[in-house]
């Protein structure tokens, strides 16, 4: 076998394995999304039913107790699903990079390349958003399924806090304790959010 065979056959089988991990990385992409997708909705759920069951429970004697169990069940979950929903965001991020780059070489192929396969140019995570059709911008923090189970998230904690100091201070020295603590919340998990796309 000539040079020229030999550097052809390589050629062939690198992209043969590029196209395999293409494929996978799709694959991935799908999975992070899905896991998201999945975890913002049973966190949904629980809190849309604790609400009903408080709901029901609001004129009895079993209100006061199931409040007390129920809120902090709500909320640790929803800690637990947004530094999950960071992590699946941030794991996609990188693996649309991965397509990104990849995409980059299929740009080299041919003459046409470039008319298929637009340039892609930045960092992993600007090329990974590129990907998406999105650009990295401050604002974009905002709008992540982690953002949004924060946001709600933050308001159980700031209604938590306000039922509770209800009991020991006046009506509305507890709302002033639950939206502060409820505002912290939230800008405390943007800055987390913040630092692991940014790592």
């Amino acid at each position: 076998m000539s040079t020229s065979d030999d550097y052809s056959a390589r050629e062939q089988m690198f992209l043969t394995a590029l196209t395999t991990e293409h494929f996978g990385l799709q694959a991935a992409a799908s999975t992070t999304v899905s896991e998201a997708s999945s975890r913002a909705s049973l966190y949904m759920f629980t809190l849309s039913s604790a609400l009903v069951a408080m709901g029901f429970s609001a004129r009895t004697d079993a209100f006061v107790p199931l409040l007390a169990t129920v809120l902090p069940v709500v909320f640790v979950l929803g800690v637990f699903t947004m530094v999950r929903l960071v992590d699946t965001g941030v794991q996609n991020v990188q693996v649309l990079a991965g397509i990104a780059r990849i995409r980059a070489h299929y740009r080299t192929l041919s003459p046409e390349g470039a008319e298929f396969f637009p340039q892609m140019g930045g960092d992993v995570p600007a090329a990974g958003l590129a990907v998406m059709g999105l650009r990295r911008r401050r604002l974009l923090a905002l709008f992540t399924a982690a953002s949004m189970v924060s946001a709600i998230n933050s308001v159980v904690a700031g209604v938590g806090v306000a039922l509770w100091v209800t009991g020991l201070a006046p009506r509305p020295v507890a709302i002033g304790a639950g939206a502060l603590v409820g505002v912290m919340f939230a800008a405390a998990f943007l800055v987390y959010q913040d630092r692991r796309y940014r790592e």
